[in-house]
């Protein structure tokens, strides 16, 4: 029997949700079929409140003719508080096949209404200092009466809070409620604990910490950004068998202690004296009698949000790999990867024995472990033992990032330290995981994993710049230049969404927006870092079709295009105000940060990129004036543009790698000149041996542009470089993610400077999009966002990949694209989701040559097909395919008298036979002023004793030559 099913129902992205606040929710699926080229005709939704059987439905769509699965807004009655709807779906397709109903998903709103009646509490001051270092401990005991069928913790709390109950942690959650914008909006949390509650008496205990509330953030000393003062806000809803329900709040009646930790920082770590652990505190029947009271706390706090992000978990456990005592004397644990979050230990000791563990990125060259990049952080945690058998313990409320552990204090540890005891506890925002990538080469699967972890390590609730020194903030620039490479390997959409509106509340009155969101730092807008907030919703709209997020963000968007337009005298250019510039670039002069792209050049090339982000969401959103009115803005920034930054010939006036790129990349010139730029670009790369120099604002763009200015080959050179400055130069200094600085770790093993030295760096880890989008090939056509019209078109480039393959979990299904290359053969695998349809290019294929499904392609059920001079493109619909074609090709490298000579210089046959004619010609110091030229330019300028005759004989001699098709290094 044919299959036709729904799969994968969502509700705002994520299964089940417990507990939203959003009035009109939206629903999506996914289809699963074993026909080719199905596509969805029509759908019928069906919403019941607290009705498992739909035996009442209170909306029902009826029979919708609509290809539409993703984003179905709810538009039935008004939705009640507290209450769980039970949703399902069935659709119709174009092979007139009725699908079953789905199996039934549901959501549970959360507090919709006016409904608290909880107070803000915190210990009175009478008994606790409420400026004292300890962790607070909150709890009150309560009745309840037989028949429980329900109940639910809503709440919140400032800084970070674990909730207990009964003497069972609730949930997993860490790092909650987490960190926004808190004087404008903060999230509360909603648990299900109805299987924690029990007849007769309970008892329900918080535990409150600083976390980015109130702790050490940005500068020493400097806290209480937010508030001077934890507190909890909470209430329990029970609901009972006859109906009736039973409401506990936080109140005046609670008491309060301080916990066994003494210290608990973001930044410097926690100490745990186990000592002063009370026994029971969270169950019923403890003795609190010497507890202090609370009281009702005033807070600055004017917006309660449901859970908009995903909750913060341990996502996986590492062993060390490997423990050893340094050449200092110092006893380390090796994790074998810089990672995010904690260790946790098991211990056997006498009482009040201290235990020290301090955590750091690297080793020094003399193998010690290296502190000096943590500027002011800590990152040190202490743990006191009670002495009562095995203890284990993990930190609470901080986070390290780390790869090495000193350890200090573990009984026996001078007689080896038992490594089996510890365990590294990854910890980041537990978003599914969408992405994957592969190919032949070891060095660049390395670099495709240090990417997705160093965004492991830096989403953590916002989008970090590092996770490791005293700094940890949601720095804009960093966020955006990696959006579409986060977007590939994780599912972003409520990461991102919570943030923008972060940044939207944190946007200045006058349309700035500051360095980092949440804004803890201040600064003044400046170009590539404020532009995150059109670049990333744009984004976040592209890759999952939310025209919401998009209508949300509008007025922060147009408010920062109209921020940049009354900067100076010019509305069309952007030359005034501080910017970052190309940050970190490695043309910038000596003892500076900023690179030599001037950085009015930088700022009016975004101050167009942002200006057609913003015309583009007005076509989306169907505001047709600012359609109109931001068209032609974008016409008269361009033009300005043209006029101050490129010559009359088409040469611009930055002579830069970023400048070429980002002209190219953002479409600021047009015809000869956009020619030029892609030429000269090429020509900067071969004249630095194909080595970059671009900072923050060039490198996530630079292979993109290459590729798309006709020099994918250099683009490919470009990442396969092993040697500083390159991707791969990491790679094999040991990196197991992403730096922040091409060089952290010198040729000679020395470090870069302390005061800016990541080892943990998302930002240059932008390179995945490329990898993504063009070696592998999957991209989507961005009239129908979300990949509803998926491009599968990848280059292959010399020799340099043999094989490539990336996986993407879009919102309508898996979408693969996996090609291998052999002497002879060149074979590709596509899949291709249902509901959607897909343009397939396959490169320098001939139409009588190619083979799907070992049938010849003209005799097959692919019905749309011709031979271009790229190769054959197809129009498939859903489905697997395989596509086998002859390689014209082969593995061998191909030259013509147009190579330039640097290209050579790879292949040591090559250099060989070119020697032979003309001695010295690839050697220095020739080669500094023939390496970008090519052969027959040689010979027609009579340079390096080249005849046309010799050149003719080189390429003969080249196209006999076996090759082995292995690179010189």
């Amino acid at each position: 029997m044919a299959l036709l099913k729904i799969e994968t129902l969502t509700c705002e992205y994520r299964s089940n949700p417990l507990g939203i606040d959003i009035k009109r929710p939206r629903i999506s699926w996914k289809i699963q079929s074993d026909l080719r080229g199905t596509m969805q005709k029509a759908y019928q939704l069906q919403v019941t409140a607290n009705d498992q059987d739909f035996t009442t439905t209170i909306w029902d769509t009826g029979v919708i003719q609509s290809d539409e699965s993703i984003h179905i807004e709810y538009v039935g009655p008004e939705l009640k508080t507290r209450t769980r709807y039970f949703y399902r779906v069935k659709i119709w397709d174009n092979f007139d096949r009725e699908s079953p109903w789905s199996e039934t998903a549901w959501w549970e709103t959360g507090l919709l209404t006016s409904d608290w009646q909880a107070e803000w509490i915190t210990p009175d001051p009478a008994g606790i200092d409420p400026l004292s270092e300890p962790a607070f401990l909150l709890r009150k005991e309560f009745s309840l009466k037989p028949g429980i069928t329900s109940a639910r913790i809503y709440g919140t709390g400032v800084g970070l809070y674990e909730l207990y109950l009964n003497g069972d942690r609730v949930g997993d959650e860490l790092f909650a409620p987490g960190w926004t914008s808190y004087h404008n909006r903060l999230q509360y949390q909603t648990y299900d604990v109805t299987g924690l509650l029990q007849d007769g008496s309970n008892a329900i205990g918080f535990m409150l910490a600083d976390g980015w509330y109130k702790g050490n953030l940005v500068r020493e000393n400097n806290r209480n950004i937010y508030g001077d003062r934890r507190a909890a806000f909470f209430q329990i809803h029970v609901t009972f068998d006859d109906g009736t329900e039973k409401t506990i709040v936080t109140d005046n009646t609670w008491k309060a202690s301080t916990a066994p930790i003494l210290f608990s920082e973001i930044y410097h770590g926690e100490t745990y004296d186990a000592r002063l652990e009370q026994a029971g505190w969270t169950s019923p029947n403890f003795n609190d009698q010497d507890w202090a009271g609370t009281i009702i706390q005033e807070m600055p706090i004017t917006q309660l949000v449901a859970q908009e992000n995903v909750p913060t978990h341990v996502t996986e456990l590492l062993k060390p790999i490997d423990v050893f005592v340094t050449p200092a004397g110092d006893t380390v644990l090796d994790m074998g990867q810089n990672m995010v979050g904690r260790v946790r230990f098991t211990v056997s000791a006498p009482r009040g024995t201290q235990i020290v563990l301090r955590h750091a990125e690297v080793l020094d060259r003399d193998g010690n472990i290296y502190f000096g990049n943590l500027k002011f952080a800590k990152q040190k945690v202490e743990y006191i033992t009670k002495g009562e058998g095995i203890e284990t313990y993990a930190p609470h409320f901080t986070f390290q990032g780390f790869r090495y552990v000193k350890v200090e204090g573990y009984p026996g540890q001078e007689n080896g330290l038992p490594f089996e005891n510890f365990v590294g506890e990854v910890i980041h925002s537990d978003m599914e995981r969408t992405g994957e990538f592969e190919c032949s080469d070891p060095l660049v699967n390395r670099l495709q994993q240090n990417i997705v972890w160093g965004q492991r390590g830096n989403f953590l609730d916002v989008p970090t710049d590092c996770p490791q020194r005293s700094e940890r903030l949601g720095w804009t620039a960093d966020a955006q230049v990696f959006i579409p490479t986060a977007l590939f390997n994780y599912h972003g959409g409520p990461f991102f969404t919570k943030w923008l509106r972060d940044l939207k509340a944190d946007q200045l009155p006058d349309g700035n927006v500051p360095f980092v969101i949440p804004n803890v730092e201040g600064g003044k807008g400046s170009a590539a870092w404020g532009d995150a907030a059109t670049i990333i919703p744009w984004t976040v709209y592209q890759t999952y079709g939310d025209k919401r997020v998009l209508a949300e963000q509008f007025d922060s968007m147009k408010a920062w295009v109209e921020y940049i337009r009354r900067q100076g005298k010019n509305e069309y250019l952007w030359n005034t105000g501080f910017h970052f510039g190309d940050w970190l670039a490695l043309d910038a002069k000596e003892n500076s940060f900023v690179g030599a792209t001037a950085r009015d050049f930088i700022a009016t090339v975004f101050y167009a990129h942002s200006t057609k982000i913003l015309r583009d969401a007005a076509e989306v959103l169907g505001r047709s004036e600012e359609v109109q009115e931001y068209s032609f803005l974008l016409d008269k920034i361009i033009e300005q543009f043209n006029h101050e930054f490129v010559s009359p010939s088409g040469r611009l006036v930055s002579p830069t790698q970023t400048a070429h790129v980002i002209a190219l990349m953002f479409d600021m010139v047009d015809g000869k000149a956009k020619e030029r730029t892609a030429y000269e670009l090429n020509q900067l790369l071969i004249q630095n041996d194909f080595h970059l120099n671009t900072g923050f604002v060039g490198t996530p763009y630079i292979s993109l542009a290459l590729s798309k200015g006709g020099y994918h080959e250099t683009a490919v050179k470009l990442l396969m470089k092993d040697d500083f400055p390159s991707w791969l130069y990491q790679v094999k200094k040991g990196a197991t993610t992403v730096w922040e600085h091409w060089d952290s770790i010198k040729q000679d093993g020395s470090f870069w400077s302390d005061q800016m030295n990541s080892f943990n760096h998302y930002a240059y880890g932008s390179i995945g999009n490329w990898m993504y989008k063009v070696v592998a090939g999957i991209d989507m056509d961005t009239v129908l966002p979300a990949y509803k019209k998926i491009k599968i078109e990848p280059k292959f480039a010399g020799i340099s990949f043999t094989h490539a393959k990336a996986a993407y979990e879009s919102m309508y299904g898996r979408i693969l694209s996996s090609w291998h290359l052999t002497n002879e053969m060149v074979e590709i695998e596509v899949e291709i989701p249902a509901n959607t349809t897909a343009e397939i290019l396959l490169p320098k294929a001939r139409l009588v040559d190619v083979l799907e499904g070992n049938k010849p392609l003209v005799s097959g059920d692919i019905h749309s097909y011709m031979e271009t001079i790229e190769g054959v493109r197809l129009t498939v619909g859903s489905g697997s395919y395989h596509f086998r074609y002859r390689n014209e090709s082969g593995l061998k490298p191909r030259f013509t008298e147009d190579t330039p000579i640097i290209d050579f210089l790879d292949y040591s046959e090559a250099v060989a036979v070119i020697e032979k004619f003309a001695p010295s010609i690839t050697k220095p110091p020739a080669i500094f002023s023939t390496k970008a030229r090519s052969l027959k330019e040689l010979a027609e300028l009579q340079e390096a004793s080249l005849t046309v005759d010799k050149v003719k004989a080189i390429m003969e001699e080249l196209n006999k030559l076996e090759w082995e098709a292995v690179l010189v290094n």
